[in-house]
């Protein structure tokens, strides 16, 4: 194994489609090219939106397309205590602080203003905590592997919430603590979570932990024009491998890689075993891909 660590880490929120399956195989691709490490991580940090079954049917889904994990399976709903750690720490730096705002107060602007930064407006109602996104690294600078050099001032898209008002950790807090914690060096992913890089930087900066490589995947469009998303109904992915087989030479034509017709209905460890030789993040495109 190399220094390399990536990984996947899915929502449970329903099965994986076709999206998902690009994402999935180019950081996979991009980890054992490198001889390194793929890891999964459950993202279950709110229970309300993720089925009970829906982790083991992603589990099966990725097995059928023969994207094997190394190590054990990180599920997020069980690190609570890391990631209030890491919310203490930022509290003592001064760079969080208690909102009891909602979305309707400030539906009129294009970020949340502010407003309880100096206390919150309503200390009798449920507080989420936010993040100062005026104070830390700015602007967050970063270099994308496929779309070049980043700039974001984290203060234009505003304060964050890391924990909710109803107790939910949130994601920008959780995925940075954990890519720390399992030594995760290149985040492969899709671009639809480019401009959260600038707070995740913020955020990594602000704890002093170490920033990984990004490689944003550009995103696999609908018929309809529309991302395919969960939300968009899109077809989720088969259980069984004769099926994955065309959809993972598929996926291997949205990531712009070489593959031959002829092997549209190879096994998927042929598939893979060619596609790891070959892969070339370099040819891939930063536009969005139509799935035809």
């Amino acid at each position: 194994m190399s220094h390399y660590c990536g990984r996947f880490a899915p929502t449970p929120s329903g099965p994986l489609h076709f999206g998902s399956l690009v994402a999935a195989l180019g950081s996979f691709l991009d980890a054992r090219h490198a001889g390194g490490q793929w890891l999964l991580r459950i993202e279950d940090i709110d229970p309300p939106r993720c089925p009970p079954s829906a982790s083991d049917t992603i589990l099966r889904q990725l097995e059928a397309f023969g994207l094997h994990w190394d190590g054990p399976i990180r599920y997020q709903r069980e690190r609570g205590d890391a990631y209030q750690q890491a919310l203490i720490r930022l509290c003592d730096l001064g760079l969080v602080y208690p909102c009891s705002c909602s979305r309707r107060q400030w539906r009129d602007h294009p970020i949340y203003p502010g407003w309880c930064r100096t206390g919150a407006y309503a200390m009798h109602k449920p507080q989420a905590w936010r993040l100062r996104s005026d104070l830390g690294l700015r602007p967050a600078v970063w270099c994308d592997r496929l779309y070049g050099e980043q700039t974001f001032d984290p203060a234009e898209l505003g304060d964050v919430i890391l924990k909710r008002k109803d107790g939910l950790w949130a994601y920008q807090l959780a995925v940075v603590v954990d890519d720390a914690d399992q030594g995760v060096s290149d985040v492969v992913r899709g671009a639809d979570l480019l401009d959260n890089t600038p707070w995740q930087r913020q955020l990594q900066h602000a704890l002093g932990l170490p920033g990984p490589r990004y490689l944003h995947l550009p995103l696999i469009i609908g018929s309809d024009g529309q991302k395919l998303s969960k939300q968009n109904l899109a077809p989720a992915l088969p259980y069984d491998e004769e099926q994955a087989r065309p959809l993972l030479h598929r996926a291997l034509l949205a990531l712009d890689q070489p593959v031959e017709d002829a092997q549209r209905q190879a096994p998927v460890a042929e598939q893979l075993a060619i596609a790891i030789e070959r892969w070339d993040s370099e040819r891939l495109q930063p536009v969005a891909q139509r799935d035809c």
